[in-house]
């Protein structure tokens, strides 16, 4: 009887120390990441960030392996390049999926790349439904309202939702951002430039100026209450203590900034990597680096570019632009 509970006693051990290494094999595994959207360059650029075997960090805890093609036919930027980067996709020895459906059943997080932003409501749904986190890539989408959408469902069902450029995450322009350590203390006016090439089933501002209006808001955060269109590639917000938030659309990245302390212009831009740690740690903590409202307030300001243009410049109100997206997704229900 003694040599029976004995062996007992051995084989409880024996199980539990196989369940502990199981799961400590298990833990050591890299969350599965997955793409929506083959139709961009950012998708290899991320991709090799994150799968590289020298990553560090929250790198290290994340592997690329599955991806949905997607694509839109009347945008070449979107449809012409899809087959090039799910090729590459798969000879990262990523599973190339049918449905965005099927494909959030076998990943953990979500990286929605899609390059044109009409689609991005609808392919962030069944992330959203199925509680992934996500980070959608820029243009959060094609509307003001649409991206007011998106944060909805995903407050909804508290599923953790960000989108940024990689123009957000340059150490200059996080470094002007926080006014107590920043050289150029609290910031007065802000004239913030990126290239401007449009596309037209977007905003103007949408689909590459949006990398200057990241960068703006970045520096100047929420409080923008008008916005005025002064040049076909200008545009000029004014925020709360009658500063300044200029975009202007030109080649190159940069700002010019007029501070309390001091005034000068931003280092030279930081490349993608920046980013990608930033959506890694946002999937490892489900905290997003970027708040809703400021999202919406910078897409508030590009939708209100358009809204000014079409009313030959007159000043737009921030506040405006948002109920008249509320009164567009009040239709939806």
């Amino acid at each position: 009887m003694r040599s029976r509970s004995i062996y007992c006693l051995l084989l409880t051990v024996i199980l539990l120390a196989v369940a502990s290494a199981a799961r400590a094999e298990e833990a050591a595994k890299p969350l599965r990441v997955g793409i929506i959207g083959t139709t961009t360059s950012h998708v290899p650029a991320f991709t090799k960030t994150i799968n590289d075997p020298k990553a560090t960090g929250p790198l290290a805890d994340f592997k690329v392996v599955a991806g949905f093609t997607g694509g839109v036919k009347d945008n070449p930027s979107s449809w012409d390049r899809r087959e090039k980067y799910t090729q590459f996709l798969r000879e990262q020895g990523c599973t190339i999926y049918d449905t965005i459906e099927e494909m959030v059943k076998n990943v953990d997080a979500v990286l929605l790349e899609s390059v044109d932003g009409r689609p991005h409501l609808e392919q962030a749904r069944p992330v959203i439904a199925a509680g992934k986190p996500l980070f959608i890539d820029k243009p959060m989408a094609v509307s003001l309202a649409d991206v007011m959408e998106i944060f909805r469902l995903a407050k909804e069902k508290n599923v953790p939702v960000f989108s940024s450029s990689s123009l957000r995450f340059g150490e200059s322009v996080q470094a002007a951002r926080n006014y107590e350590t920043s050289p150029f203390g609290k910031v007065k006016s802000c004239i913030a430039c990126s290239p401007m090439s449009i596309e037209p089933h977007h905003p103007d501002l949408f689909w590459y100026g949006i990398h200057g209006c990241e960068t703006l808001f970045t520096i100047m955060g929420t409080g923008c209450q008008s916005v005025k269109r002064v040049g076909e590639k200008k545009v000029v917000g004014t925020w709360e203590g009658g500063r300044t938030g200029t975009f202007i659309g030109k080649k190159g990245y940069g700002a010019e900034i007029v501070g309390t302390k001091s005034s000068g212009t931003l280092g030279k831009y930081g490349g993608y990597k920046p980013l990608v740690v930033e959506i890694c740690k946002f999937f490892k903590t489900g905290i997003a680096p970027v708040h809703a409202e400021e999202t919406i307030e910078m897409f508030a300001f590009m939708e209100a570019a358009d809204e000014s243009k079409a009313k030959g410049g007159a000043p737009v109100t921030i506040q405006s632009m948002i109920e008249r997206a509320k009164k567009i997704n009040a239709t939806r229900k």
